[in-house]
């Protein structure tokens, strides 16, 4: 990717996303494949006056430890993590992978264990600022099916790099999603229909989020937390779930009194049903978000992007977000898309507002 590019992407995480101010410190983490991202992001931040803390990840350590630990490793939680995740004013997480598929050799039973003994950390770290992105490698692009060149051009386009002014570009996204956030505000209740999924679930009293980039660069949705105990029906994933490495095929699951009843899966259902078994809450829905990202129109295999796919909805099982009212707690926070652009349709209370992919009102 240009240099002009990169430097563009840092003004935009720095500047729209986070709002650095002068002596603040901003954590910068990624994997080494990051490095100019990394670079042109902590120069910003010392251009504003703050504080870069630099966090640089070896590619196998983390998966070396999963494989090696014992029971008591996993279990244990760093007081200096939690310690900086509760000190930081913000952070700015870079995802760049090198291998997308390392996570396969390791037990899920293992990760789910690790994941468990983090949550103190995610949590401490959700209530400051942050900001996920992802860079371009070439292992992301294989998983697109695409060259690199091709798959950085995907980027800056999902990312709005490609216009004039970025933080511009965002900002009129904004103002869009807001009108829809206006009217969903005044619904009880959503229907989901698509191939294989007939669900419906409460949203009465919950409040709608504006997914305008300020966390996920790049975003493009509106979501909300369903009432925990309303999902009623049966989900069908629109593309393959792809997480930890791993691809899974043709997730089904059905719902009752909110909780999942039944979970199968064509290929990797003895993990579907790993994560399913974290916690208590792993088994509800924490999230329901529409996809309005114009700029993201394909299935990558990365679920920062694909979730945005414009005329789509995912569902998150497990973590609520506490500002849509939410209350599920858990360790897990999985999306899963329906893909509603053929033959889907959303309802809010009796009217259709989504058919087809395409929005009737806001």
């Amino acid at each position: 990717m240009r240099d002009d590019a990169i430097a563009r992407w840092a003004d935009l995480l720095v500047d729209y996303c986070l709002r650095v101010q002068r002596g603040e410190t901003i954590v910068v983490a990624a994997e080494l494949e990051a490095r100019p991202l990394v670079e042109a992001a902590s120069k910003a931040v010392v251009l504003r006056g703050a504080h870069p803390l630099v966090r640089l990840e070896i590619p196998g350590l983390h998966e070396f430890f999963l494989e090696h630990a014992d029971d008591a490793q996993l279990a244990h939680v760093p007081a200096a993590a939690l310690r900086e995740a509760e000190l930081v004013d913000a952070r700015i997480r870079i995802a760049a992978e090198s291998d997308t598929h390392s996570m396969r050799r390791v037990d899920p039973k293992r990760q789910a264990a690790a994941e468990r003994a983090g949550e103190p950390i995610r949590r401490a770290a959700r209530q400051k600022r942050w900001v996920l992105t992802q860079y371009p490698t070439a292992a992301y692009a294989a998983d697109a099916g695409m060259t690199l060149a091709e798959y950085e051009a995907f980027v800056a386009t999902a990312v709005f790099l490609d216009r004039p002014d970025p933080a511009a570009a965002w900002r009129e996204l904004g103002r869009r999603q807001a009108s829809l956030v206006e009217s969903m505000s005044r619904v009880a209740t959503i229907r989901i229909e698509a191939d294989g999924t007939d669900l419906t679930l409460s949203v009465a009293g919950r409040t709608w989020i504006n997914s305008d980039g300020r966390r996920n660069m790049p975003s493009g949705e509106i979501f909300t937390g369903p009432v925990e105990d309303s999902a009623s029906g049966r989900l069908r994933c629109g593309f393959p779930v792809c997480r930890d490495g791993r691809r899974l095929e043709q997730i089904a699951l059905e719902f009752r009194q909110g909780e999942v009843v039944a979970a199968t899966a064509a290929d990797g259902e003895d993990y579907l049903r790993a994560m399913l078994e974290i916690d208590p809450g792993a088994r509800r829905l924490g999230e329901l978000g529409l996809g309005l990202n114009p700029g993201i129109d394909r299935f990558t295999g990365s679920i920062l992007f694909d979730e945005k796919i414009g005329g789509t909805v995912h569902l998150a099982l497990g973590q609520s977000y506490p500002e849509t009212g939410g209350i599920n707690t858990s360790a897990l926070h999985w999306d899963l898309i329906v893909d509603t652009r053929t033959r889907g349709r959303i309802w809010a209370d009796d009217r259709i507002v989504m058919e087809d992919g395409q929005w009737l009102i806001g």
